[in-house]
């Protein structure tokens, strides 16, 4: 009979022949020091001794006992041989034997399970006692569904278990007395446990727990899983080599050498100490290949690092020495300088030779510099954040932001596992499916019938394998390479385990050797404008790829050529493509240049910083603009430039923005850049040309012009099938924190997986650890699960009464009281007309600054000039320098004009007393009165009404939870955004036809002027010690039933926050019963809804309100509109009203966003698919689907189809069951 249907690999002890290194062991290096806490620090607990491992491994080999008993008595034994805590029941059962665990269904349902083992925020445990004698298929089918109700219970563990320990990072699965499985998962979000370190090596044989390195692997599983991240100890050792390398290139550049010369030097550098420690380049005048020791590591053996210490104090003879290794690298043989024969590296890395800035000169400072960086390990370099980080240390305008954060790998894993690997993964579950299912068939014949199933089942395997193989990756905005090397490490990953499965269904290693087919670099393409990170991208994948080959398979099995040129990275732009590219003339017929955007100096008379007008680049014209192409791909994925569209003619100049706009008529030109890579990838894989991408886009990815190619997206055929709004993330370039979402689509129609972040813990180097929390369902172009916001239309009632307050466009428009003064106020005739009190976000939330505003609209600078000279040098000297390097000509020629004086909101304001204003991007949704003559920062939003009864509608909880809804979410605190168009022109407003009366529209106008003035007068009697922040803290506080702090008392008795707690609650009631919707004021006003944005009170409220919003576009698509202000909105009664696409203030208008479909049914029953891997995803599929169990009379109702394919069934899902993927239940099963 065949020997087994999963590998049953006890780690041996023998090395690879003739390799040096020996193989790849479970445990970890040197570099990966563990850093729990004192109390349980492995070195905390006495180390057992090999004589009690002996007694172990004695007492346990070849036990035979009841599965409960034996694998608890296993564990416990196990856990005091490793010197780790033994199981016991706990209240809080974080750390027991036989944890409770509940099922949860889509019908509503649910069925107990219990983990044979658990420790929270570690592992999950599930032990068999297997019988691998009499049936070998039974032994494999028992491991496989081991590992699968691991991964389940993982899966299942309820919210308040993850929030207390996050999800645990490993799965252990033990076969008693035989073996112990590990497999991991460090972004702990819910992604595929894969085994751990990797698939040659996730195997413990019992024997193996004789050996120290093997039992301290375990004993830190205990007590420190996350010290075991591969990730984290290499970034450790990846920043100190970056920075050292920085102060290289600093000194290098220093010496005379331009930068661009001085990045490829040490870019040859620093691989050629890679290549030594990984035992790819030997010795200086030592015999064979290698030269390193297993640890690797030892920079100071090998022939790079020899020839720096040999030539040291004699410079010429290093450069010539270091020209000729690098020479003899690129084109293999017998090298001079090292006196050994070399391999032949090949690649781009070693070409050039003959130039002369091939090999720079090092003085003795630089070359100790060089032996400091190779004194790293090298073998623990970690790919997925090297690349940004050295390219921070080789360009200058970077460096100063190498000791900043970067981006954790976690963080790439995150967007590339739902974007490449799951799908990947789910087509390899159906191979080996088909595989298991076609080896359970041949272990049932003999002869010939059976040696061709084996070979039916292994072709299954070599099918995906070859698929695997040949499939791409492309990363169209790669930068260094990071989202490439993380790919590539998991396609590795899964390629192990499809050989592994290979082998166990009787695949030689010579076979699978001859084919010679394996995932590759080559598979990986990028395109990046920057030609050093793209050089960059290249070094990293292939330091990657030799380091996961040569830590699965030895330095020995490493072809020649070592590195490849294969043209995967191409150094080009993304987005567009031009005939020509010529320098933009002026009007004289003189190249035009630009201010480059970050180069300042003091003004001679202020001493303020300006821009320097010295630091000028050229503008390009683009002749014949188009969309850029890009190579076929099957996945898409990648962090495209955060550019908002704001800041794009500043950053890429006039000629490049009128080009890119050009080549893309049909994007929003309020469209952020990345935008531009999210819509090129949406339409090729609507297209068919790829099957799913996914991108990190800047948080306001939800804001209305972005969101509008989102939505476009989705009305065509394609749907978001994961996605995470307000992600932390940190700036590749600068290191600066920032937020972030990820939106991974595919074609068709269907639901998705959104995660949220719950809490956010920070990291070692300033990276956040988070906590997600994910709902399923339909996902909304606002990134959203639930009533689909974003598909409200705005309202015509709404139109030209809301904008965005002045935006000055310099900040020497500001000025004080005193200042004002200086400058004529009070004494020259006409000028207090044009100085007016102002107001932005922080005098509102944090205290009035008492600012005042200069306001010459209106005026010529020859009339401001010749009127108010003074005011006028004042703009002259502060404003000017600033508007003259502006790129948008208007700001350039009116100069001493804010650079939106908003006309149309000056109209709405006549005739008022008063208005309401709100800060546009604030923790806390306020809305209060400010007086007419205050003029508002183009940060706050003013609404021209006066009347209470709005700002009371607008203060209420129904329009907070409709704001919160509708807007996005913006900055490093992740504060909310009030989008005017969004939140404030498509809100209903109650009327009479829901409930409105003459005594609620009077209670609620009392109650909004009672809070407005009580807010006003504690704030004036206590100005220091209060704001409007302040205040609304504690009141969350409050409603959230949480103690105050000190602090917080304080506030909550100067403030008076029980008086506004109940003033707004009595609002909220009477606003509700305005609507008709009385029944939500208590659940609204419960503790948990504070706590819980989705919330079903505040669920069933937008439901309504959205209903309501879409009524009310009903009436006035058919001529009847509620309007706010009807005598200034609409005063010609007689006129047709304006259609929605005029709505809105100086060009803010928006077309009515259309409805995301709804999700199309499946079709009562579906064509039997033809291949039985097609067949194990179509049954899987339809158990996942369903809300019921399925028996099979149900599952052969929803096929169709000529044959017997009925008949196969029930093998069908004994090997799903087998897997993971089906239950039974019942009589039934369940996905």
């Amino acid at each position: 009979m065949h020997a087994a249907i999963l590998p049953q690999i006890a780690m041996p002890n023998a090395s690879p022949k003739g390799s040096a290194r020996g193989r790849p062991t479970i445990a970890p290096n040197a570099a990966h020091a563990m850093t729990a806490h004192p109390s349980t620090s492995p070195s905390a607990v006495p180390q057992p001794d090999a004589a009690r491992a002996a007694d172990f491994i004695a007492r346990w080999s070849g036990v035979a006992a009841s599965e409960l008993s034996t694998a608890q008595s296993f564990v416990r034994e196990l856990c005091e041989l490793l010197g780790v805590p033994v199981p016991h029941p706990t209240p809080g059962l974080d750390y027991m034997f036989e944890r409770p665990i509940t099922f949860r269904h889509g019908d509503g349902s649910s069925s107990p399970g219990r983990i044979d083992c658990y420790r929270r925020g570690a592992f999950v445990l599930e032990a068999k006692k297997l019988r691998a004698s009499a049936d070998t298929r039974r032994f494999d089918d028992a491991l496989l569904r081991a590992r699968a109700q691991a991964e389940g219970y993982a899966r299942a563990l309820e919210p308040a278990e993850l929030a207390a320990g996050g999800r645990p990072p490993f799965l252990l699965v033990v076969d008693v007395g035989q073996v112990i499985e590990l497999y991991a998962e460090f972004t702990r979000s819910g992604a595929t446990y894969t085994p751990f370190p990797d698939p040659r090596s996730h195997r413990i044989a019992l024997a193996d727990l004789a050996r120290a390195e093997v039992r301290d692997t375990l004993r830190r599983i205990w007590l420190d899983p996350l010290g075991l991240d591969p990730a984290r100890a290499s970034a450790r050792v990846t920043r100190e080599v970056a920075a050292q390398l920085a102060e290289l290139a600093r000194s290098l550049e220093a010496s005379g050498h331009a930068p661009q010369l001085v990045a490829a030097y040490l870019t040859r550098c620093l691989f050629s100490m890679f290549a030594e420690d990984v035992g790819l380049l030997p010795g200086a005048g030592e015999g064979g290949q290698g030269g390193q020791s297993a640890q690797g590591g030892q920079g100071d053996q090998g022939g790079f690092v020899t020839l720096l210490k040999r030539h040291r104090d004699d410079p010429v003879t290093l450069q010539r020495m270091l020209a000729a290794l690098w020479a003899d690298m690129d084109r293999g043989g017998f090298s001079v300088a090292l006196a050994q024969t070399v391999l032949r590296f090949n690649g781009k890395l070693f070409k050039g030779a003959a130039d002369d800035a091939y090999s720079l000169p090092l003085t003795r400072a630089q070359v100790d510099l060089l032996l400091a960086a190779a004194r790293a390990n090298w073998r623990e370099v970690e790919p997925a954040i090297f690349g940004a980080l050295l390219e921070r240390a080789l360009d200058p305008a970077e460096r100063h932001a190498l000791g900043a954060h970067y981006t954790p790998r976690a963080y790439v894993e995150r967007l590339v596992l739902p974007t490449v690997m799951e799908p990947l993964r789910r087509e390899w579950a159906d191979a080996q499916a088909a595989a298991l299912l076609l080896a359970h068939e041949a272990a049932e014949l003999d002869g010939r019938p059976r040696d061709a199933k084996m070979d039916a089942a292994r072709a299954e395997l070599r099918r995906f394998h070859h698929r695997l193989c040949t499939l791409r990756v492309l990363d169209p905005a790669c930068g260094s390479g990071n989202f490439l090397y993380v790919t590539l490490e998991h396609l590795k990953r899964l390629e192990g385990e499809v050989l592994n499965q290979l082998g166990a269904l009787g695949e030689t290693q010579n076979k699978l050797a001859l084919e010679g087919e394996t995932v590759t670099p080559q598979q990986l393409l990028g395109l990046e404008v920057n030609a050093r990170a793209a050089a960059l991208a290249e070094l990293v994948l292939w330091i990657g790829y030799l380091q996961w080959h040569i830590r699965t398979r030895g330095d020995r099995a490493v072809a020649e050529p070592v590195v490849h040129d294969y043209g995967n990275i191409v150094c080009r732009d993304a987005v567009l493509a031009w005939s020509a590219q010529r320098p933009l003339l002026d009007a004289q017929g003189q190249p035009r240049t630009r201010w480059d955007g970050r180069t300042y100096t003091a003004h001679p008379a202020t001493f303020e910083p300006v821009p320097d007008p010295a630091a000028q680049v050229p503008q390009w014209a683009y002749d014949q603009p188009r969309a850029a192409d890009w190579p076929q791909a099957d996945y898409i994925v990648g962090n495209p430039p955060f550019i908002g569209d704001k800041r794009l003619r500043e950053a890429l100049g006039e000629g490049y923005v009128d080009a890119l706009r050009a080549a893309w008529p049909d994007m929003p030109e309020s469209a952020d850049f990345v935008m531009y890579w999210w819509h090129a990838a949406a339409r090729k894989v609507a297209a068919g040309q790829a099957q799913r991408f996914g991108f990190i886009t800047t948080n306001s990815l939800r804001q209305t012009f972005n969101r509008r190619v989102v939505q476009s997206a989705l009305n065509g055929d394609l749907h978001l099938v994961y996605a995470i709004p307000d992600h932390p993330w940190v700036d590749s370039a600068s290191g600066a924190a920032v937020r972030i979402a990820m939106t991974v689509a595919e074609p068709g129609a269907g639901e998705g997986r959104l995660q949220t972040v719950i809490t956010e813990t920070p990291g070692e180097y300033g990276e956040m650890t988070v906590q997600l929390r994910e709902q399923t369902g339909l996902i909304h172009a606002d990134l959203k699960v639930g009533p689909n916001l974003a598909a409200a239309p705005a309202l015509l009632a709404m139109q030209n009464i809301s904008s965005n307050g002045v935006m000055r466009a310099g900040d020497g428009f500001l000025v004080t009281s005193e200042q004002a003064v200086d400058m004529g106020m009070g004494r020259v005739p006409g000028l207090d007309a044009h100085i007016h009190a102002y107001r932005s976000g922080r005098d509102l939330t944090g205290g009035n600054r008492g600012l005042l505003i200069i306001d010459f609209y209106g005026l010529t600078a020859e009339q401001v000039r010749l009127r108010f000279p003074a005011a006028y040098q004042w703009l002259l000297e502060r404003v000017k320098p600033e508007r003259d390097l502006n790129n948008r000509p208007k700001l350039k020629r009116d100069w001493w004009i804010f650079g939106e004086p908003r006309r149309l909101l000056r109209s709405a304001l006549v005739g008022l007393s008063r208005y309401i204003a709100t800060v546009e991007t604030a923790k806390h949704r306020i809305f209060q009165f400010l007086d007419v003559g205050i003029f508002p920062d183009h940060k706050l939003v003013a609404i021209a009404l006066d009347d209470a009864f709005h700002l009371g509608v607008l203060s209420s909880s129904a329009h907070v939870a409709w704001a919160l809804g509708t807007g996005s979410w913006l900055g490093v605190g992740n504060d909310p955004v009030y989008v005017k168009t969004r939140c404030f022109e498509t809100f209903p407003f109650p009327d009479a036809d829901t409930g409105l009366t003459p005594a609620l529209r009077q209670r609620i106008a009392e109650r909004a002027e009672a809070i407005d003035a009580h807010r006003k007068q504690v704030l004036a009697a206590h100005p220091g010690a209060l704001t409007l922040t302040a205040l609304y803290n504690v009141l969350d506080a409050l409603r959230a039933g949480r103690a105050l702090t000190p602090k917080e008392r304080t506030v909550h008795q100067l403030g008076l926050v029980a008086v506004l707690a109940e003033l707004h609650a009595e609002l909220d009631a009477a606003v509700l019963a305005a609507y008709g919707w009385s029944d939500l004021a208590a659940p609204l006003a419960a503790p948990t809804a504070a706590e819980d944005g989705d919330s079903t009170a505040k669920t069933v409220l937008l439901t309504r309100l959205l209903a309501l919003n879409h009524a009310r576009a009903a009436e006035e698509a058919a001529g009847a509109v509620r309007w706010l202000r009807p005598a200034f909105q609409h005063p010609q009664p007689s006129a047709a009203p304006p259609t929605q696409a005029t709505l809105g203030m100086e060009g803010e208008g928006e077309q009515p966003v259309a409805a995301t479909p709804a999700r199309i049914p499946e079709p009562p029953a579906q064509p039997w698919p033809s291949t039985l891997p097609e067949q194990m995803r179509a049954v899987a599929d339809l158990l996942a689907a369903s809300a019921q169990p399925l028996d099979l009379e149900a599952l052969t109702s929803r096929f169709k189809g000529r044959g017997p394919w009925k008949k196969s069934l029930p093998r069908i899902l004994e090997t799903l069951e087998a897997l993971g993927r089906a239950r039974r239940e019942g009589q039934g099963w369940r996905g």
